[in-house]
């Protein structure tokens, strides 16, 4: 394995592979976001005829999207996609869609840089590249519980959450990757659990444990997983006695480049002087 790589993209393969059965119970996220990006190419207001689901799970995405043609790409074959390939390497040949989407799946994509290049380079010159990302604040609870857990009881911290996409970071991405006008918002969607072990048990069953490179081979010990969710369920409840999960929805936009997209002015070329400005 490259000692440069975050995650391991084996496990995260296997991780899918292993819970694809049972998927359908647990994609209430997956749903959810698909919902919301369905949202953001209706405000759009024009045609993708031709569509590439980069992730696809289950076909939540498909499932909304009415009126294009989807082409369905995952790395678990068990989930049934039109291709199976990894993210980080994808197998289409330029200029072919009219929208790449994605939704929560490029999280664990170890270089994100050049995949988004991948994709722009598949779509068609303005075409629109989509994506919902977990952000940074996703799971912000679970972070706190895991230090705070490992502050009181004095068991040693080793990596257990992924980093994910900051928003000041994401129209950078898309900047570096070579797509015009980027545009990046976030929203927030808050989960009740009854505890913290609930929730560790949806994490799990969506394949969402850990798969960063760099972590501690041995199983986690009983004790150390108790004093977290203890943590947990006592630092984050609600009023009637639930606790709350946040999931952070970054969603990032950008449009492989074409002549006849706006532009921003050159610098240098407004004529209205701000020293005459009155104010």
């Amino acid at each position: 394995m490259d000692n440069h790589n975050i995650f391991n993209r084996s496990l995260v393969r296997q991780r899918r592979k292993r819970f694809a059965a049972g998927w359908n119970d647990y994609n209430f996220l997956k749903v959810e976001a698909a919902r919301r990006l369905v949202d953001c190419l209706a405000d759009m207001a024009r045609a993708f005829p031709l569509a590439l689901d980069l992730g696809c799970h289950k076909g939540e995405l498909k499932a909304l999207l009415r009126d294009s043609a989807v082409i369905q790409c995952d790395s678990a074959e068990n989930m049934r996609p039109d291709v199976v390939c990894d993210e980080e390497f994808l197998p289409f040949a330029p200029d072919i869609f009219d929208v790449a989407a994605s939704v929560l799946s490029l999280h664990h994509v170890n270089d994100l840089p050049g995949c988004l290049i991948q994709i722009r380079e598949v779509l068609k010159p303005d075409g629109l590249f989509i994506a919902i990302l977990p952000g940074a604040n996703t799971l912000i609870e679970l972070r706190h519980s895991v230090t705070g857990a490992s502050a009181e009881h004095g068991f040693a911290l080793s990596p257990r959450v992924s980093p994910f996409v900051e928003v000041r970071d994401a129209g950078a991405l898309l900047q570096r990757a070579g797509f015009a006008l980027p545009v990046v918002h976030s929203d927030t969607l808050t989960i009740r659990y009854d505890n913290a072990y609930r929730l560790m048990q949806d994490l799990h069953a969506m394949g969402e444990g850990n798969v960063l490179a760099e972590q501690c081979k041995a199983f986690t010990p009983r004790g150390h997983i108790a004093a977290i969710c203890e943590y947990y369920d006592s630092h984050f409840a609600n009023t009637d006695g639930t606790i709350r999960a946040t999931f952070e929805f970054v969603t990032l936009t950008g449009w492989k480049p074409h002549p006849s997209q706006q532009k921003a002015a050159e610098r240098g070329s407004g004529k209205i002087n701000l020293n005459d400005v009155k104010w």
